[in-house]
């Protein structure tokens, strides 16, 4: 895979879990495909993926399920 900031082949995609909002409207999403890169050290999200991800938020109630997890404050 070539790299949209450095334009250098062997960029990969991995996946991450991220949170968007607070409180009751916290949503964490799990296996986010990101890209990253060994050269430049960048990791981004492409479009099509953050378009999925403005669609998930938008329909939150159909694609999620609630979860009990433990959280644990940086001292």
């Amino acid at each position: 895979m070539v790299c949209d900031i450095c334009g250098k082949k062997g960029a990969r995609s991995r996946h991450v879990t991220r949170s968007y909002g607070k409180k009751e409207n916290l949503l964490v999403i799990e296996n986010i495909p990101i890209v990253s890169c060994p050269h430049c050290g960048e990791s981004y999200l492409t479009a099509e993926i953050l378009h999925e991800i403005e669609r998930i938020k938008l329909h939150r109630k159909s694609f999620s399920r609630k979860r009990n997890i433990p959280v644990a404050a940086f001292a």
